[in-house]
């Protein structure tokens, strides 16, 4: 669901820019830890394991073929979204902040204002 929705936002955000300055168009970037996602969206897969899937894969796939979006993959160890959303190590939560530009406040000293 979060995958579609994803595509689902770029691409309004593709027809805005369109409407906008139509030569701005290039297919978004999606990036996805999830590498049967990743497959499943850029090949029909047909399968025991696969019948259950959704109507958004089939979504995306049309978005992929039309070539709107190219969904990329991503190491979940880059995921610097997870920041947001899970428990991380120190040294993990630490390195993402940074890649992230979050920096401390600088310390005051008492009487400064």
């Amino acid at each position: 669901a979060e995958f579609a929705n994803v595509v689902a936002e770029t691409a309004w955000i593709s027809n805005l820019l369109c409407e906008l300055h139509p030569l701005l168009f290039t297919a978004t970037l999606v990036y996805c830890d999830n590498v049967s996602a990743m497959y499943m969206s850029a090949i029909l897969v047909q399968h025991q394991r696969t019948k259950h899937i959704e109507i958004d894969i089939h979504f995306v796939r049309d978005f992929v073929a039309k070539g709107e979006i190219r969904v990329l993959h991503v190491p979940s160890r880059f995921q610097y979204a997870d920041i947001f959303t899970k428990g991380l190590p120190a040294a993990l939560f630490l390195e993402f902040r940074f890649s992230l530009n979050v920096r401390r406040p600088p310390i005051s000293t008492a009487g400064e204002y």
